[in-house]
């Protein structure tokens, strides 16, 4: 008999953290928010150290602890908790975690929530607490989605769900032409690893044995996939289940576990395997195999189990081996490395990654950096913007890496427009977003920064049209209104009015006229102008500021009266008299007549352009701009 195990076996991270919390835990006056995971023995194993499990709230004295688990829970519960002063430890996956926020900030938005998963899972029930039960639930891929018709909806999914039968609700989704839903696929990426490899094992085996908890979500949907592949598919709860006369005459069998399921389970099938056949001799030649055959690769993360720990590192037992294989010191997770610390925790699951192999080295240290690249990439899968540094290119487009994986931009891809000169990016920093994953042949990251240019320019475009839009229908000519220069010209200023560019001719600055806008206003000032022209169509306002200002005829009654005596400068002459100015904008009219006592027969005899004279005011007519002067008369 040839034996296959799946490669992604034993608890998944968010089991892990569930489980070790419950195991670590002081049990004084702590309790359990149901079923910690969907395992008998780990269940049992948990109620022995004296943490109580509940269904509800109210078996929740005030003052306890309440761990939730993996699953989730709704707001009402750690709304509850904190009035009753109940402390939370809270254990939520974080797959789960993410789909909770994407259910609470939408529904805020007012959008309808739906849930792909069972109604009665406890996943589910947590998720539609967040939206204060009102999600419409789909348990199947061949629901009537109609009544999603013409709602501003959201649907996430249950992170157990089957890969295979989401990608039909997609399908269905579309042959229904729901087109107002907005779709987040929020399977857990784990769930999607062990399904995938449970759909190609099954393929080659004549017979697969599931273990998990019979209640697993996530082991059924593994059932499900491998029946669908193999006639014979054997459902197993824990070793006592198995009757190894059921497949000893198969040649190839595989064996698939749920994220609940521990490796200590698995390792208690393969023991019995080795008891109850009756050619124990071809069984431990199995086994033998098993443990000569490469079943590790660099870079793979791995569940061990404590055995002992030394001066040197920690002695792990690896799922489905034999022999312990030390932990060195130098790679253990830890501040300061501890042999009492391990001894004291001997039987304790770590999470470890392989770096090298032949022989097998493994490191804890390692593994923050996967778990943070795992959901770094949960979250670019979702649309999340994330940022590189461009190392290098090829003809093809510039390239880059993040974590384990290769980052490729095809040239297409950088921005706007044709990039010509590749070269200059490289040690930029390039913001991206992704097109695809790679995983076949290499872990390659296929992503666009001109997606994220072009959302922005189209952002800006639309809030510039409707700023615009706003500020033409709120303003109209003759209006007065507030401005700040922002720049000069020798044409005129600039002027920002409610954040739009107006211009002030410099025309329009003085009735006396300007050689230079400074002369009349000073950039980063605030005036009032009044509002000249508007033409929406080519997104042009002119506005003035000289049309505020009184004209100096205006002033001149209040500034001279007749029989005053004035002092000017001549600045025309003609032969009937000389005007002289009075100040910029007021020209008075000495006539030839009241130039001298004697006659004139030309004014140029005693009057030239630029001489400084002082004449008496005869005549003042505001309304009519004139002033008669006179040099005689003084």
């Amino acid at each position: 008999m040839e034996l296959i195990i799946a490669k992604h076996a034993g608890f998944c991270r968010g089991v892990q953290k569930a489980v070790d919390t419950a195991m670590t835990i002081s049990p004084e006056n702590t309790y359990v928010f149901g079923e910690i995971i969907h395992n008998q023995e780990v269940v049992e194993g948990i109620a022995k150290r004296g943490i109580q499990m509940v269904d509800s709230l109210e078996e929740v004295p005030n003052g306890a602890t309440l761990l939730i688990r993996s699953h989730g829970v709704g707001r009402n519960v750690y709304q509850e908790c904190e009035r009753r002063n109940i402390r939370i430890v809270d254990c939520t996956c974080e797959f789960v975690k993410r789909s909770q926020r994407i259910v609470d900030e939408n529904f805020r938005a007012g959008k309808t929530i739906a849930i792909l998963g069972k109604a009665t899972h406890p996943e589910v029930i947590g998720l539609n607490g967040w939206c204060e039960g009102q999600a419409v639930i789909f348990s199947s891929e061949e629901d009537d989605f109609s009544v999603l018709e013409g709602k501003n909806a959201v649907i996430v999914v249950q992170t157990t769900f089957s890969l295979e039968k989401f990608e039909k609700f997609l399908k269905n989704l579309a042959r229904n032409q729901v087109k107002t839903v907005e779709v987040f696929k929020t399977i857990c990426y784990t769930t999607i690893e062990r399904q995938n490899e449970a759909n190609e094992l099954s393929k080659k085996c004549n017979a697969i044995l599931v273990i998990g908890g019979l209640n697993s979500s996530n082991t059924n949907k593994l059932y499900e996939i491998c029946a669908k592949n193999c006639p014979n598919v054997i459902r197993l709860s824990s070793a006592v289940d198995l009757s190894y006369k059921t497949i000893k005459n198969f040649k190839k069998v595989g064996i698939v576990t749920g994220a609940s399921t521990p490796n200590a389970q698995t390792q208690e099938v393969l023991l019995k395997m080795e008891m109850e056949t009756e050619a124990k001799a071809t069984m431990a030649e199995v086994v033998a195999n098993m443990d000569s055959q490469p079943k590790f690769k660099r870079g793979q993360l791995i569940t061990a189990t404590i055995s002992s720990a030394d001066d040197t590192g920690v002695a792990v037992l690896l799922p489905l081996a034999k022999k312990e294989i030390i932990l060195d010191k130098e790679e253990v997770d830890c501040e300061v490395y501890n042999k009492e610390e391990f001894n004291a925790r001997l039987g304790e699951e770590l999470e470890l990654m392989v770096i090298g192999i032949n022989p097998v080295k493994l490191s804890q240290k390692q593994i923050k950096k996967i778990k943070e690249e795992e959901a770094l990439l949960a979250d670019i899968q979702e649309g999340k913007d994330f940022e590189v540094v461009c190392t290098g290119f090829n003809k093809g487009g510039l390239t880059s890496e993040l974590g384990s994986y290769t980052v490729f931009v095809p040239a297409r891809e950088i921005r706007m427009g044709y990039v010509k000169e590749l070269e200059k990016y490289v040690g930029k920093k390039l913001r991206l977003r992704l097109i695809e994953i790679k995983t076949e042949r290499r872990k390659e990251i296929i992503a666009s920064q001109r997606v994220i240019i072009e959302e922005e320019k189209a952002a800006r475009d639309a809030a510039k049209a409707a700023k615009e839009a706003e500020f033409f229908a709120s303003i109209h000519v003759d209006d007065v209104v507030e401005g700040k220069v922002e720049r000069v010209t020798a044409f005129g200023a600039f002027v920002s009015v409610n954040g739009f560019d107006c211009l002030a001719h410099v025309s329009d600055l003085s009735w006396t006229g300007v050689k230079a806008v400074t002369d009349v206003l000073e950039i980063g000032q605030k005036y009032q102008f009044k509002v000249l022209k508007i033409d929406e169509e080519s997104k042009k306002v002119s506005i003035g500021y000289k049309q505020l200002q009184a004209q100096p005829w205006e002033l001149a009654a209040e500034k001279y009266a007749e029989g005053d005596v004035i002092h000017g400068k001549v600045v025309r002459i003609v032969p009937f008299g000389a005007f002289v100015e009075v100040e910029k904008g007021i020209d008075g009219l000495v006539h030839v007549s009241q130039i001298s006592h004697e006659f004139l027969e030309n004014p140029t005899t005693v009057l030239a352009i630029g001489q400084e004279v002082d004449a008496k005011i005869l005549k003042l007519d505001c309304v009519e701009k004139k002033m008669t002067l006179s040099i005689k008369a003084i």
